[in-house]
């Protein structure tokens, strides 16, 4: 996997290119051809000048092999610390060699990869904005156990390595790595970095006793006397400031169950006390009880293996077996320039697309182009974009209240008010004036699309694209198909989803679809345990506890309460209509109370479960506690699975009326779409992975439900999935 390469002047080029992968990994394959070289450094260490450690992929090196870390179990934890270890033992061999390592960055260099950069003594990156640098372990549920905690304390100091780089796990342009101590040196292009490294190499060897000049040779933490930057835990003046940092930790992850960083931040402060190959082997023990445990795998499997099969194209439809033809969007039509028309122009003009922001009236329009206005100024201000790129973004919104504007985009996408006939009436001055291939999409949140499609004369081609408020900061959207939605219209779907950089997931129809309904589940069981008696407090902090990143009354108020209400008449109606009547929960009962009695509507209306000073952040009302608490006592444990069970009942039954179809989406939709605990791995995830399986969460299930009531109960189509392990064939 590495050629080894010495010129006439001593120089050894290494060059990682694994035969086997497109992508260079700390592999088996890797892991002994690492070995083998470093033993050939040493042993031709006195014909060496230098050595040079290169890419032949478009990356630099892409960490380490996550299907490996995905299959260790906790009986393996002795072999994997050995494994681990050993392979250390050789990054360490190569950074205490006596000869000047430089890495040349040509690509990604991302957690191992960074790692093994970090044991060489200089590092050289081309200067592309594309090049991503950084340790982002913390996100899988891992720490940077290839000396990447180890070697960045001591190079930057306690504080500056766990809040720049290891606890949120940063990923930086070169040029961010530079400014950060990370990076020593830019060049232009590719071509520049082996010249680069050579006359790096030559200015270390130029001295007349050579030996002692090769001082980049070695490390400065293997120099008698270094101190690390910043001061250590025995150092007073650091020591006096440490308790903030687990305080601020704390804060930060609201006493969420996510490992990593509190093992990030262990490793950190434990091995900056001791010398560095005790601290390496303190950090080679924190990965090893990571890696063996269930959130590791769970969030490995979300942010790595369902994001990279949807960003595959997985979720794409094909034809016979062959995909359907890319048709690059140039420009969209925007129907609707309220909050969510104005987020999705926004997203559509700073990927390039022309946009076309139609209201009922200029101004309303005008209102909505001067959001993306807002958000560029912000930019332009905090330095991430200049002027001239904000003014171009800025120009591709073109407003208008003519819907004859829209007649040559290729796209549109409708944002006005959830109601029926509205829509009706939009779609058919929309028809009126669009092409006859115009992709027709409507941002509905609840509406089911089949329902929506009897307006409109190419049922084929529509299609709901659900996006998320704020969308200048959501990633997901959701893509929900009509009973007469055609393959290609969804496979053109997942296109322009992916063209505004965003993260598709495909699901089919039913009120509420897929996120909507499920995200319903937390806050009717917020509610509900607050009409149960349940201290308000409790119930926010017992779903920030678990890992929600906002509790269940907060977000109702997000909501609004008389949306809830909204929402609740519609499935009555629907239910109605099917002969079925549907049972009413306590907490909505709550809720009409809160909005009739006490005037509460939620944030818009300036008050709901939540009060809003206009001077401080918002507080619970007190009114709560005096109308509805009555000191009822749940344990913790129910509480918090009441939220999570829930939601994943409610994703099971989505999975059996076909609204879902595959864990992927269920997953990263999820996650990313309405705050399923990220340590979960997602809702499909949380199950499958639950003590004893899905059977084992069936049986959780089943207690709820004698305890709580018959909303918890599983079906039966869940009980025969349990029997077989899994909820898709």
């Amino acid at each position: 996997m590495i050629r080894y390469a010495k010129d006439a002047d001593g120089i050894v080029t290494l060059t990682m290119d694994d035969p086997t992968a497109g992508a260079n990994t700390m592999n088996e394959l890797f892991g002994r051809s690492f070995k083998e070289t470093v033993q050939r450094l040493v042993a031709e260490r006195d014909d060496i000048t230098g050595v040079i450690l290169t890419s032949a992929k478009k990356t630099f090196f892409a960490g380490g092999n996550l299907s490996d870390l995905q299959s260790i179990t906790p009986d393996r934890a002795e072999e994997f610390f050995a494994g681990i270890e050993d392979l250390k033992a050789d990054m360490r061999t190569l950074e205490r060699l006596g000869r000047p390592v430089v890495a040349c960055i040509n690509g990604a260099a991302l957690g191992g990869g960074l790692e093994l950069a970090l044991a060489c003594h200089h590092r050289i990156a081309v200067n592309d904005p594309k090049i991503k640098i950084g340790l982002p372990e913390v996100t899988l549920g891992l720490l940077p156990g290839g000396g990447g905690v180890t070697r960045l304390v001591r190079m930057l100091g306690i504080q500056s390595a766990l809040m720049d780089w290891l606890l949120q796990g940063q990923q930086r342009r070169p040029a961010e790595a530079q400014a950060k101590g990370v990076i020593d040196e830019l060049v232009d292009s590719a071509d520049d970095l082996v010249p680069a490294a050579r006359a790096w190499i030559l200015e270390q060897a130029s001295g007349e006793n050579r030996d002692e000049a090769l001082v980049a040779a070695a490390k400065p933490w293997d120099v008698k006397g270094y101190r690390i930057p910043g001061g250590t835990p025995s150092n007073p003046s650091f020591a006096a400031n440490l308790p903030a940092f687990p305080a601020n930790l704390r804060k930060q992850l609201k006493g969420s169950p996510m490992p990593a960083p509190r093992a990030i931040m262990s490793a950190a402060v434990e091995g900056a006390q001791v010398d560095f190959d005790t601290a390496s082997r303190i950090e080679s023990r924190y990965l090893t009880q990571l890696v063996t445990r269930p959130v590791s795998k769970a969030m490995i499997q979300a942010f790595f293996f369902d994001l990279q099969a949807i960003n595959s194209g997985r979720l794409r439809p094909k034809r016979e077996g062959e995909d359907y033809p890319k048709r690059p969007v140039a420009k969209v039509g925007m129907v609707g320039a309220g909050m969510m028309g104005a987020g999705i122009a926004y997203s559509c003009a700073m990927s390039g697309l022309e946009v076309v922001l139609k209201d009922v009236s200029i101004e309303g329009a005008e209102k909505g182009k001067s959001y993306s206005e807002k958000l560029l100024t912000k930019a332009v201000e905090r330095g991430r974009m200049d002027q001239a790129k904000a003014d171009a973004v800025l120009a591709r919104i073109t407003p208008t209240a003519d819907m004859n504007d829209l007649a040559d985009v290729d796209v549109v996408i409708e944002a006005v008010f959830e109601d029926y006939e509205l829509k009706r009436k939009v779609f058919e001055e929309i028809e009126a004036v669009v092409r006859p291939d115009t992709l027709l999409c409507s941002n509905t949140s609840t509406l089911p699309i089949t329902s929506l499609a009897k307006f409109i004369t190419r049922p084929a081609d529509f299609i709901g694209l659900h996006f998320f408020s704020p969308v200048d900061k959501m990633q997901l959207v959701e893509i929900i198909r009509g009973e007469e939605t055609s393959d290609e219209t969804t496979a053109r779907a997942v296109d322009i989803v992916q063209q505004i950089r965003k993260i598709p997931i495909v699901v089919g129809d039913g009120r509420g679809f897929f996120t909507s309904r499920v995200f319903g589940q937390l806050i009717s069981e917020g509610v509900n345990l607050l009409a149960e008696g349940v201290d308000p407090q409790t119930i926010e902090r017992a779903a920030t506890q678990a890992g929600f990143p906002a509790p269940p009354l907060a977000m109702t108020d997000e909501v609004s309460l008389t949306l809830t209400q909204h929402i609740r008449a519609e499935a009555e109606k629907a239910a109605a209509a099917e002969g079925k009547t549907r049972e009413v929960q306590s907490g909505e009962l709550l809720i009409d109370r809160m909005v009739a009695e006490f005037g509460r509507k939620g944030r818009a209306a300036g008050a709901g479960f939540y009060d809003y000073p206009a001077d401080g952040p918002k507080v619970l009302w007190p009114g709560l506690r005096e109308h509805f608490a009555r000191g009822t006592q749940v344990p913790l444990k129910d509480m918090q699975d009441r939220y999570l069970f829930a939601m994943a009942l409610d994703t099971a039954r989505c999975f059996e009326e076909g609204v879902l179809r595959d864990t992927e989406s269920a997953n990263i939709g999820g996650i990313f779409g309405i705050g399923f605990p990220p340590h979960t791995g997602g809702p499909a995830t949380f199950m499958t992975n639950y003590e004893g399986g899905l059977a084992g969460f069936v049986a959780r299930a089943d207690e709820l439900a004698d305890t709580y009531g018959e909303r918890f109960r599983p079906t039966e189509w869940l009980r025969q999935r349990a029997a077989v392990g899994s909820l898709t064939d």
